[in-house]
């Protein structure tokens, strides 16, 4: 069953048509509602809000980890279990090759069906997941294999048995040992990076975005929640967030953004999947031209330079202090050269 959001209605209606003009095997009327179809989907998606972009993040069609790994992949094994305690099937790990290349992909996945949503837990964490995404990283880091993060996720789960196991612990020691891991790494929000689910598995050298994605410190209805006490105020929380890759990329948070398909991944996992890999590909090509110690310190200038601002009042006044330390320091010396006599100039 295909799920359209609110502002895709004109696109449904012209879905509709489509799938009975094929159904009666007439290619005119066909050839026609194509061209408006096309039409349609542009126009819709020309200048979408960033509560629309929300949507689309979580839209239950749009492609998930697994989707993206068997897109990519060869030879695609999986790894399982954090040697601790469990195996948490919300972090997917493989290793195998991109078009050639060794590499072991960490994903958040969410599953699709009843079913499948509670074998992956909705796509939520637990620190099983991530001492189990830190243990295949380790081993990727042993034999200098690239690693993907793919993120996707609303955010840690916060229950009782995840608590009582270290879950704020396991987050931490991720971001501690992911920021001075030494191989390269890529990571990308295909959907929603949600909180320190998503930190978790973001540290990297390069951090990218999925056009119709979104990474947030806290869910909008959660925001709404606090600030307003109305969780339906979601959609203000949501453009007063700036948490679309956008506005992320414009504030310098994030390193690029990925064009998936106008009309979202969707409509189009393939093209969603063709980009991705590509950008992959491009980014491993790049990273693969420094040396061990300029990539980590190019990574290190990253995280440290995350939040810093200038005060331009702050700026404006140092530069005048400066000017008039200059400008005293010019007078006094003009001042003593007038009164010391001649023969202590020579000494």
């Amino acid at each position: 069953m295909v799920t359209y959001l609110e502002f895709e209605k004109g696109i449904q209606q012209l879905d509709q048509d489509l799938q009975e003009a094929r159904s009666l095997g007439d290619f005119v009327t066909v050839a026609t509602v194509e061209k408006n179809l096309d039409k349609e989907i542009k126009k819709s998606y020309k200048n979408l809000t960033d509560y629309q972009k929300l949507q689309l993040a979580r839209h239950p069609a749009r492609p998930y980890a697994l989707d993206f790994i068997r897109g990519m992949m060869e030879n695609a094994y999986e790894i399982h279990g954090d040697r601790v305690y469990s195996d948490d099937n919300a972090i997917v790990c493989y290793m195998g090759t991109i078009s050639g290349k060794k590499v072991i992909v960490i994903g958040e996945q969410k599953g699709r069906g009843t079913k499948n949503k509670i074998k992956r837990n909705f796509g939520m964490p637990q620190p099983d997941g991530y001492r189990k995404a830190l243990r295949v990283a380790k081993m990727a880091e042993k034999f200098k294999i690239p690693i993907l993060f793919l993120i996707d996720t609303p955010g840690a789960y916060p229950g009782i048995g995840a608590e009582e196991r270290g879950q704020s612990e396991a987050i931490a020691k991720n971001l501690f040992e992911l920021s001075d891991l030494n191989t390269i790494t890529i990571s990308i929000v295909i959907g929603e990076g949600g909180s320190g689910g998503a930190l978790a598995i973001g540290v990297a050298d390069k951090f990218a975005m999925m056009r119709y994605s979104v990474f947030s410190v806290i869910s909008p209805e959660g925001c709404a929640a606090i600030l307003w006490n109305d969780p339906k105020k979601q959609e203000q929380a949501t453009k007063a967030m700036k948490i679309t890759s956008d506005d992320l990329k414009e504030l310098g948070l994030i390193d690029d953004v990925i064009d998936e398909p106008i009309e979202g991944g969707h409509r189009d996992k393939v093209a969603s999947v063709l980009a991705l890999k590509k950008y992959f590909l491009d980014t491993l090509v790049e990273l693969e031209q420094f040396d061990d110690k300029t990539r980590l310190d190019l990574r290190y200038k990253k995280l440290i330079s995350i939040g810093a601002f200038t005060d331009e009042s702050i700026v404006e006044e140092e530069e005048k202090e400066s000017e008039l330390r200059a400008e005293l320091t010019n007078k006094f010396n003009s001042f003593l050269d007038k009164i010391q006599p001649s023969s202590d100039k020579k000494d």
